[in-house]
């Protein structure tokens, strides 16, 4: 190997040598044999007569005076000259390498930041990293660890595979908007990452296992304000209800199909803060009773937004009670079994309302007359809950919580 090695080994050394080389102007080359085919010559004969010419020394012989002090005649090198046309990238201040950086996007700001330990240091600069949208992104493992270390104030990666993220120190993460909807991933992780977290104000966990420790951790953000825990388990009625007494600012909650028993809804209802205008706790069945609507609209009577779907102990008797909510604009009461199709008329009374979801409750041949009788209300519009999700399913864009991200992953 080492025989095969040399030959490459030279040959990369005559390129090189070549490349750094300048090339002669045309050369002369003199007769091979001045002697005759006789004639035997040297090796240091053949090197003369091909090397070519020297350069001829230019001598002053003017004078008497120059004739014993013979001196040459060479060219001074001309002093390179700084281009002013261009400035060189390292004299540039860090304020301006930042403005210049903020307008690349994801993939050309990691590119950069492999140039030198300089543009590395500015290329994760907290203030590049602000928002970023992952979702495209099927695997995060070191990666997560990374954006949130780089001070992402809102994160976006629903539907990821979440390994173990790596935190260089046990400094807080200054993340405020955080959406790791239906994410596969350890309880463990989970644990670890909202630990971190002191400055939430938009949170979704939507289709995860959670614990009593994640539910603690959220009752450390206090100022929270929209929180989705659709489809959650996991944790005990007893920390649902010490969260939701710390979290008084939340105006958005979603707890519906969650693993939730009766302890569970007994929790919110009577926990729930009265700041909260927009609340999903549709799919207890049975769990839901008139008494907990009842406790529902007496914590909360700025209710804008009400979603008592799949609750079949509700019955037309809530009609009284949710009219005393003078602000509600949006009722779904879909799947309600023991709401009669023909007392939904009742709604007229109900001067401020919107839209009324009944999905389930009439026949499409009794839509059109319903949709007479109420003319000021839309009827059956939205099938899917918008309360406290980060993107709604009607929107084609990439927004969370109706804020954009800046960095967003290309797959």
């Amino acid at each position: 190997t080492s025989n095969q090695k040399q030959p490459f080994k030279e040959l990369s050394e005559n390129l090189e040598g070549s490349l750094c080389r300048p090339q002669r102007s045309k050369w002369k080359r003199r007769p091979c044999c001045s002697g005759g085919l006789d004639r035997e010559n040297t090796p240091n004969e053949l090197i003369q007569q091909w090397s070519p010419p020297h350069k001829k020394i230019l001598t002053s012989a003017k004078g008497k005076e120059n004739e014993e002090n013979v001196f040459v005649l060479a060219r001074r090198p001309r002093k390179r000259r700084e281009s002013s046309a261009g400035l060189c990238w390292d004299s540039l201040p860090d304020e301006l390498l930042l403005g210049i950086l903020s307008h690349l996007s994801l993939q050309d700001l990691l590119r950069t930041s492999r140039v030198c330990k300089r543009w590395h240091r500015l290329a994760f600069d907290e203030s590049l990293w602000h928002s970023v949208d992952l979702v495209g992104k099927a695997q995060l493992d070191a990666e997560l660890g990374q954006v949130l270390s780089a001070g992402a104030l809102r994160l976006r990666c629903p539907h990821t595979c979440i390994a173990q993220p790596v935190f260089k120190s046990a400094q807080k993460l200054r993340v405020q908007h955080l959406d790791l909807s239906n994410c596969t991933v350890e309880t463990s992780v989970l644990e670890d990452i909202l630990s971190r977290c002191n400055h939430l104000q938009n949170l979704s966990l939507e289709g995860l296992v959670l614990s009593d420790s994640i539910i603690q951790s959220l009752a450390q953000n206090t100022e929270i304000v929209r929180l989705n825990l659709c489809g959650c388990s996991g944790f005990s009625p007893e920390s649902l209800a010490e969260m939701l007494k710390s979290c008084t600012r939340i105006e958005e909650m979603n707890v519906s199909w969650s693993d939730f028993n009766n302890l569970h809804v007994q929790a919110i209802v009577n926990n729930i803060p009265s700041s909260v205008t927009q609340l999903n706790i549709s799919g207890y069945r049975q769990n839901l009773t008139m008494e907990d609507v009842k406790a529902i609209v007496n914590r909360c009577p700025n209710l804008t937004n009400l979603d008592l779907s799949d609750s079949v102990l509700v019955t037309t008797d809530s009609f009284p009670v949710l009219q005393k909510l003078s602000c509600l604009r949006h009722l779904a009461l879909s799947r309600c079994y023991q709401i009669h199709p023909a007392s939904l008329m009742d709604f007229e009374k109900f001067l401020n309302l919107q839209t009324l979801e009944v999905f389930g409750l009439i026949q499409d041949s009794y839509l059109p007359i319903l949709c007479k009788g109420l003319a000021h209300i839309q009827i059956n519009t939205q099938p899917f809950s918008t309360v406290a999700r980060p993107t709604t399913a009607t929107r084609k864009d990439r927004t969370l919580w109706g804020l954009h991200c800046r960095l967003v992953y290309k797959h």
